[in-house]
């Protein structure tokens, strides 16, 4: 193959196949074409368009604010920017309130960005959802434990799975989701020991985040990844590099010298 060649795009059967051969699942989220170019550059398998672009990209407390346009605009950039990873689309909160509103946001999200899949945050009431959007032909990455856009519902961020009320009831959403067709299932802040035991109990990959290292896979917000936050990253990312310190001295340097080189510029003269 020569260095021109376009690789061949992943799909849901090559990620099928990942998890069948026991090779771990690299994903990060990318909000725009150049990140979007460079995590697939770096070799990531899938690139998350996450409703996390409301935290860091569009400086919302929650991802509640984000929109269907904000996704789309999102994801058809990322989708630009990349050539080989599968893409997945979030469907922001409010977009998937019944099988019938869910198919045609996510027909439209499919239409207007070119992405491969969606990715929908909910247990057991998502399930018909699930079917309706895996009946229409669009693939679904599901996603249980924390789920943000239920965080006034569940009353903060916090670990899942810690009682055995609430392991049971991930291990029925995890398998009941796999059964409606999900091709892979976020697991979000889910006890390690728990998600280890979902992660075993499936055919289909896990997509750990904050859950332990023995997911299928993992997923991370990119600016946690890579440090370019200004506020501290979740206690379960490890940042590695710091390119926020990067931009501030690259950034200070300019200012600097734009004021040393181009100042004081004096005023015309007026004419009395």
């Amino acid at each position: 193959m020569s260095a021109q060649t376009p690789r061949k795009r992943i799909t849901t059967r090559d990620i099928a196949a990942m998890r069948q051969r026991g090779e771990a699942i690299a994903m990060l989220t990318a909000y725009d074409a150049t990140m979007a170019a460079l995590v697939e550059m770096a070799g990531v398998d899938m690139i998350l368009v996450g409703d996390s672009l409301g935290n860091v990209v569009l400086g919302h407390d929650t991802t509640l604010p984000v929109t269907l346009d904000d996704m789309i605009r999102h994801a058809a950039a990322v989708k630009r920017g990349s050539a080989r990873a599968l893409l997945v689309c979030d469907m922001p909160f409010g977009s998937v309130t019944d099988p019938s509103t869910a198919l045609a946001n996510a027909v439209r999200v499919m239409k207007e960005t070119g992405v491969e899949a969606v990715k929908v945050e909910g247990g057991l009431h998502m399930v018909p959802v699930v079917e309706q959007l895996i009946a229409h032909g669009i693939a679904v990455m599901a996603h249980i434990g924390l789920t943000p856009q239920a965080v006034h519902q569940m009353g903060g961020y916090y670990m899942h799975g810690k009682d055995e009320t609430s392991a049971e009831r991930l291990r029925q959403e995890a398998r009941t989701l796999e059964a409606a067709g999900a091709f892979a299932i976020v697991l979000e802040c889910v006890t390690p020991v728990l998600a280890a035991e979902i992660t075993r109990s499936l055919a289909i990959p896990t997509i750990g985040i904050g859950s332990g290292k023995d997911c299928a896979g993992q997923v991370l917000v990119v600016n946690d990844l890579i440090g370019l936050n200004v506020n501290p990253p979740p206690s379960f990312a490890r940042p590695r590099a710091d390119v926020a310190s990067v931009i501030k001295a690259a950034v200070g340097d300019y200012v600097s010298e734009t004021k040393a080189v181009r100042g004081p510029i004096p005023l015309p003269r007026r004419a009395d």
